[in-house]
Formats: C-alpha cells, sequence, structure tokens
C-alpha cells in the first residue's frame, strides 16, 4: 500500500475518533471545523468561508452553474473567497461522509509569500477563479495527519495545530490554485478588490448596498466590478448580497434563536413578508421548518434556544 493511500486511511480513521455528530461542527482548535453526514442530501445551497476542505470518506459535488467541483478522498476544495453554491452529499455503505475544513487565513498566506522564493502558479480553468478542486498528494495528506492526530489533545492543539494550519496553507500556495490564494493579500489586483468589497458585505450586511457604492469600495467603474465580481463569484454582486443575507439569517435563527422577523431586520430585510418570500423560494422551506430542521440535526434543542434568547 502506498504512502498515499495510508495517509487517507488514517484521516478516516481519524476524523472517526474525533467526529462528535452530523452537521459541521467547531473542534478544539480555531479555523479547524469537521464535517459529518449520516446519509447522503440533495442539491441544497450551501455557504462556505475561505477555506481548504479535505475528505476522508464519502463524496461532496459542488455546482455553480454548469461547473461541478467534486471533493473526495482523492480531491481537497480551495475557497479563496465567501462562496455560496449548490452542494450534494453522496454516502457510501463503509459509513458516514466524514471530513475537515481548515480556514484560509489571509495573514498567514502574506507570510508565507513572502518568504516563498518561487510564485505559486494558477492552472487555466473555465470556472469562477474563488473555488478550484485539486488532487491529494502525499505531503498534503501527511499534513492532514498530523493535524487530525494533534487534536486528540487540547495542549496538542493549541500549541502544535497553528503551525500544521500553516502548512496545509503553503501546500496549497504551491499547488494549482496558489496563485488565487496570493492574490488574496495584492489589494491592487482583481481578486484582492473584490476581497475588500467582500469583507465589507459581510460585517455590513444591514446596510442598503447598490452597484454603485459596491464598484465605489473596489475602487472601479460598474461595469468592470460587475464583469470581475462575476468571474470570482460566479454570480452578480446583488444576487450575491441576497444569499449572504439569507444563509446569515438562517445562522441567527439556528445558532441565536432569533425569530424571522428578527433575523431578516439584521440582515438588512425592510420588509418581512419579502425575506419570506426570498427564504422559502432559496431553501426549499419556510425559514421556521428549515430553521427547526437545522437545529435538530445539530441535536440543538428547542428549550435551549428559547432560554438562550
Amino acid at each position: 500500500m502506498s504512502n498515499l493511500k495510508e495517509n487517507q486511511k488514517r484521516i478516516t480513521q481519524l476524523l472517526e475518533k474525533l467526529s462528535a455528530g452530523e452537521g459541521i461542527r467547531a473542534t478544539n482548535l480555531e479555523g479547524v471545523k469537521l464535517l459529518r453526514a449520516d446519509k447522503a442530501m440533495p442539491r441544497s445551497p450551501v455557504l462556505y468561508e475561505p477555506s481548504i476542505v479535505i475528505v476522508g470518506r464519502g463524496r461532496k459535488r459542488g455546482y455553480i452553474g454548469s461547473t461541478c467541483y467534486v471533493y473526495d478522498p482523492h480531491n481537497y476544495l480551495v475557497l479563496s473567497v465567501p462562496m455560496p453554491f449548490e452542494c450534494e452529499t453522496e454516502v457510501g455503505p463503509d459509513g458516514p461522509l466524514l471530513g475537515v475544513s481548515v480556514r484560509v487565513d489571509v495573514s498567514v498566506v502574506g507570510e508565507l509569500l513572502l518568504k516563498m522564493k518561487r510564485r505559486p502558479v494558477v492552472a487555466p480553468d473555465d470556472g469562477p477563479i474563488g473555488i478550484s478542486a485539486v488532487p491529494l498528494d502525499e505531503k498534503m495528506t501527511e499534513s492532514v495527519v498530523r493535524l487530525l492526530e494533534c487534536m486528540q489533545s487540547a495542549d496538542d492543539a493549541q500549541i502544535l495545530g497553528p503551525q500544521i494550519m500553516r502548512e496545509i496553507t503553503y501546500y496549497v500556495l504551491c499547488g494549482p490554485h496558489g496563485a488565487a490564494l496570493q492574490a488574496l493579500i495584492t489589494m491592487n489586483s482583481n481578486l484582492g478588490q473584490i476581497q475588500r468589497v467582500l469583507h465589507r458585505m459581510q460585517t455590513r450586511l444591514e446596510d442598503q448596498w447598490d452597484i454603485a457604492s459596491m464598484a465605489d469600495e473596489a475602487g472601479m467603474s460598474q461595469s468592470s466590478f460587475h464583469h470581475i465580481f462575476k468571474s470570482i463569484t460566479a454570480t452578480s454582486p446583488l444576487q450575491y448580497l441576497k444569499t449572504m443575507r439569507l444563509h446569515k439569517a438562517k445562522l441567527l435563527m439556528v445558532h441565536e434563536g432569533l425569530s424571522a422577523g428578527e433575523a431578516a431586520e439584521q440582515v438588512g430585510y425592510e420588509s418581512p413578508s419579502q425575506f419570506s418570500r426570498e427564504f422559502k423560494r432559496f431553501f426549499g422551506a419556510s425559514p421556521v421548518v428549515e430553521a427547526a430542521a437545522a437545529r435538530a440535526k445539530l441535536g440543538i434543542p428547542e428549550l435551549e434556544m428559547a432560554i438562550s434568547h
């Protein structure tokens, strides 16, 4: 058995030990989350933060337009910007889907690039540059094994974990998606300028954004901004904003116990009825039904949510 296959097997074993339940869950190491799905899930909207996602068992397919990104035990996913897309989950007879997500830290990317003599390159790709599926190699799997092993101990996770996360980011920079990460810290690059707008948009979702204010924030003409934004995220700026607001509202209802009206107001909706219509059209269920289903999946009791609110 090759080292790559041995590493992949060990990743799955460690994920089985560390996995605490279905869904995407935080760990004892900031910036690292575990993914688990006990059953197959149909294509549905998701939102990932800038991250590196490695799957130990099972398969996920991400869809942006007509392009499909497969991440499984042979390919990892890289997102350089917050990316809403549609995702389906495949679970085989050998057990639940298991994976780990490592946050992309812009300061770490910048530090690594200062020390790298060889500039990252990017493979030709017709899809948006903010997302890519990359073949797993032996070096990357070795780093993931060590990351998961250190997470078995709280002290090891805090002391050793950040350095291993940095190492994983370095291997991504050396891979075919490296240039997209490099562009994150080059604010006069197209990706860097759009990243600045995305960051402000995320932190000020309640603001009344329009194309003119977004383009001004990026330092571009409106037509250039619209074209470049879509080449990175595969969606228009206003559609992206609406998607971000709906995902954020769902998180507020699930994790903070807010009502649909309260969540709608916090993310910038002036009309609760418009929010409910757009939420149901996007997620396929009303805000109340969708939030309750998500809480049940994560094992969050309704009573607990009511008390916390």
